[in-house]
């Protein structure tokens, strides 16, 4: 089969994506000005936002660590369009809610329900979506397929914020909860409904021949398939499947320290630099050279780093996905997904400390030498 016929087989899915990734980036901005004016109205800043939003974002990201493996081990038993209908649906409630209404209690329960269904959305969409192009793409094309689906969620993130900008507050989150409502009914209608089995082809034939725990081997030397796991793994499941292979023992390391140093790199910048030039630049002034630093590197100088950037992720994916069987793909790349999780929620717990320190010595230096010199 041809790339062009099998990324027509992956087109459903693509615009199930993009749909969702619109919907979910149309209220980004808007989601701040409605956090203002319910907890701290008439006010220019408010602590109790940065605390519920931070709280927010460490159970979002410590659920995600837990759901993201069961969900994708669940998609191996019972289908990846069945599993999607589950965050896709879940997605549209908070959503709905602000569409309603955006007052203090309407704003609380967006708050408790975001945090709730996020912990199975967050990231499971991705997930799935890679699992799926694992199960329909040959392992020749399949890091051009997940470059593919990767590029087309950014369009999607994209395109949303851009929409953002022409609707209203109310309008913005009313038609999100259009646009993920019909997400959800085309990935129903239209998306193929594909559940791995034991009797699938080289297409999704595990790279990994050699005998290992729960692989025995015949007198023809072909693997036997592995026993499929049962539907809630636990963390020796978890670790035994990154254990069947070095790759993917090598895979998990790479996804831990590569989420690891962007979380890091992010929270080191802000506290390094953040303190040094507020007071002197301002905020406005901070936000338009924060823009003009994030276009500047694209038709310039740096245009060929950012674009080497973006092949990491397709072909770590597509590594990832060549270790495994057809059973197991969307368990190993909900379990990689995890993994990336929790790097992002330890890096600034990690980064934080350090940086404060050398933050703190540097000050010291400075005043020593302020001292010698007066």
């Amino acid at each position: 089969m041809g790339m062009e016929k099998e990324i027509k087989t992956l087109s459903h899915s693509l615009v199930t994506v993009f749909l969702w990734g619109f919907a979910t980036m149309m209220v980004v901005p808007a989601i701040t000005d409605v956090t203002m004016m319910a907890l701290c109205p008439g006010l220019d800043e408010c602590s109790l936002a940065i605390y519920l939003s931070g709280f927010q974002q460490a159970i979002i990201g410590l659920g995600t660590l837990v759901m993201m493996p069961v969900i994708g081990n669940l998609s191996d038993q019972y289908g990846r369009k069945a599993m999607l209908t589950l965050p896709l649906t879940l997605s549209i409630i908070p959503l709905a809610i602000l569409a309603y209404r955006r007052s203090i209690s309407f704003f609380y329960a967006y708050y408790a329900l975001r945090t709730l269904t996020a912990m199975v959305c967050e990231g499971s969409i991705n997930c799935l979506a890679l699992a799926y192009v694992a199960d329909n793409i040959s392992e020749r094309q399949r890091a051009s397929a997940f470059g593919i689906l990767l590029g087309v969620l950014s369009a999607s993130f994209v395109c949303g914020t851009l929409a953002a900008r022409f609707l209203s507050t109310t309008s913005a989150f009313q038609a999100a909860t259009i646009v993920s409502m019909l997400a959800a009914a085309y990935m129903r209608v239209f998306l193929k409904d594909d559940v791995p089995n034991d009797d699938d082809d080289d297409l999704t034939r595990p790279i990994i021949t050699e005998e290992t725990e729960g692989v025995n081997q015949n007198e023809s030397n072909s693997p036997v398939k592995i026993p499929v796991c049962k539907k809630i793994p636990s963390i020796r499941d978890l670790i035994c499947l990154l254990r069947s292979s070095v790759t993917l023992s090598q895979a998990a390391v790479v996804a831990f320290f590569s989420g690891l140093s962007e979380g890091g790199m992010q929270a080191s910048f802000l506290l390094l630099f953040m303190p040094l030039l507020a007071p002197i630049l301002g905020e406005a002034k901070l936000l338009s050279l924060g823009l003009f630093a994030a276009c500047i590197n694209v038709p310039y100088a740096t245009t060929a780093f950012s674009v080497l950037v973006v092949f990491a992720t397709p072909s770590f994916r597509s590594i990832v996905s060549k270790q495994v069987g057809p059973n197991e793909q969307g368990k190993t790349q909900g379990c990689i997904s995890g993994i990336s999780s929790f790097a992002n929620i330890v890096s600034p717990l990690i980064f934080s400390p350090l940086t404060e320190s050398y933050d703190e010595s540097h000050s010291c230096k400075l005043q020593d030498n302020s001292r010698k010199t007066s």
